[in-house]
């Protein structure tokens, strides 16, 4: 039978693994992951994204050993890899999950799959999640898809599979791993940790604790670190499957009894769902990583300013509120997706920055950086995919709506621990207040913030105004939010609450 080599890509777990289900059912399994350099200099990648895998890796290498195998480590280009493994070995099929990453990924696959064509290896490819590639081969509606690939049961390793422990001469030891694979100018002292093991913990305590606070918890900055499920970047890099996430919260909304908690289980299942569709609308615009989707968004006047630029990405705009959120960022590698999409609002409205560099300099400070999510998410926040609905995030409204004590802004604003609570979400108009920033109690600086929001808020909705008369601008394909609401009941209950469940699902808060 001939060698059966699996490619660990973001997917970096045994259970529901498809493509190792698939390969342990042909012959004997060989299980590989490659080190890809040049991938870790591209200006959407970090050395705190790094870590995590790595942390992941290790925890891989136990979950093979437990069923027999070994995890291969190779560094460089995958395609040298997959000649030493032809040259020591002979003929084989390569497995691997799809990946529907950047387009450094996409090109990379490309080059494989040129590859695996000349040397005639059979390359089979397996859906990561509820999506399809290419889009002409799905069947049904996204929805009936998605409900039907989450119900098939999740994918198991053979019994009589049979692993290959042999070590090839240029493998990469476990040992050896790097822990410096980028330079990142901050450092990311208090992100979650990797690899399943750590993943399943805190799926547990979601399910059976921190759920229950799930609707209502995860718009506010303060309440979002524990209210929100934290999975991310274990769905992120596949140390989790979405399947038995999905199928994890549909077994635990069976067993609770409180209607509120039901709710919010039913809340999250249904982000799962957002999840898979911004992925699927990637896939079917994958040119959005650098390309405006409604080209004509472009003519807006926003001019790459370096001092700006500086100051949005180090919590230095003026603003405690977005400040706060971008410190913690720094720290957390996470911020809830209320305050991400603040944060883009505020750089590419308020501060009329390009949104390029913005969505580069975010996605290397999420850990949990997923280019399905990312992309399509900056398009639609900086206004580049047309929508009707224009996201301007007022910096001030935001903290007076989500953090009325102050408590958040003043843990990640030290420079406003003595300001007055009447004036901790404008302390310019304190009495402390210079040209340049404000000056506490303690005699600490904080700035002045750069622009004055309600000018540039309707300079930016005069600009806006002016180019939709100008062009027919019509909301990219999959972004029109009136055609992405499901179905609801129409029942009294459901149209009271129709303003506030639009308002929720138009946030789009997918973790």
């Amino acid at each position: 039978m001939n060698l059966q080599v699996v490619w660990f890509k973001r997917d970096l777990r045994v259970v529901d693994h498809e493509a190792l289900s698939r390969a342990s059912l042909l012959g004997p399994v060989l299980c590989f992951y490659q080190v890809e350099h040049e991938y870790w200099q591209l200006p959407d990648t970090s050395n705190r994204q790094w870590l995590f895998i790595r942390e992941s890796l290790f925890d891989l290498a136990e979950q093979l050993q437990n069923i027999g195998g070994r995890l291969v480590l190779f560094e460089g280009n995958v395609e040298v890899a997959l000649k030493q493994i032809l040259c020591n070995f002979g003929h084989f099929t390569l497995h691997s999950h799809e990946e529907i990453g950047n387009l450094w990924t996409f090109e990379r696959d490309q080059k494989v799959a040129r590859w695996c064509r000349q040397e005639h290896i059979d390359w089979r490819e397996y859906a990561q999640f509820g999506v399809v590639r290419p889009i002409s081969k799905r069947k049904s509606r996204f929805k009936a898809h998605w409900d039907e690939w989450i119900s098939r049961p999740p994918s198991t390793v053979s019994d009589n599979s049979y692993f290959i422990n042999a070590e090839l001469p240029s493998e990469l030891k476990l040992s050896n791993l790097p822990t410096l694979v980028t330079y990142d100018e901050l450092d990311c002292p208090l992100r979650q940790l990797g690899g399943r093991t750590n993943g399943l913990l805190i799926l547990e305590s979601f399910l059976n604790h921190r759920s229950e606070r799930y609707r209502g918890s995860i718009s506010s900055p303060l309440t979002a670190e524990s209210g929100c499920s934290r999975l991310s970047p274990y769905l992120a890099n596949g140390c989790l499957s979405l399947r038995e996430i999905a199928n994890a919260v549909l077994l635990a909304q069976k067993k609770v009894q409180n209607s509120f908690w039901k709710k919010s289980l039913h809340d999250y299942y249904t982000r799962l769902w957002w999840h898979c569709y911004f992925i699927q609308t990637f896939e079917s615009n994958h040119h959005m990583e650098h390309v405006a989707l409604t080209s004509a968004m472009e003519k807006l006047d926003r001019p790459f300013d370096a001092e700006k630029f500086e100051a949005w990405k180090m919590g230095r705009t003026g603003w405690p509120m977005v400040d706060a959120c971008m410190r913690c960022l720094h720290a957390h590698g996470w911020i809830n997706f209320r305050m991400r999409a603040m944060l883009v609002s505020v750089a590419t409205f308020s501060l009329s920055l390009p949104w390029r560099p913005v969505a580069e300099w975010l996605a290397k400070l999420f850990v949990d950086f997923e280019p399905g999510i990312h992309y399509p998410q900056i398009q639609m926040h900086s206004g580049m995919s047309g929508n009707k609905t224009l996201r301007i995030y007022n910096p001030v409204n935001q903290a007076c709506d989500l953090d009325k004590s102050g408590i958040f802004v003043k843990r990640w604003i030290p420079e406003l621990r003595d300001i007055s609570h009447t004036w901790i979400f404008e302390p310019w108009k304190s009495k402390g207040y210079l040209k340049t920033g404000v000056k506490s109690e303690g005699g600490s600086f904080y700035p002045a913030p750069l622009v004055d929001f309600e000018i540039v808020h309707r300079t930016a909705k005069a600009k806006i105004t002016e180019l939709r008369a100008q062009h027919n601008i019509i909301a990219a394909k999959g972004f029109n939010e009136q055609n992405q609401k499901r179905s609801r009941s129409s029942s009294k209950s459901s149209r009271k609450r129709k303003a506030t469940d639009d308002n929720e699902r138009n946030q789009l808060s997918l973790f």
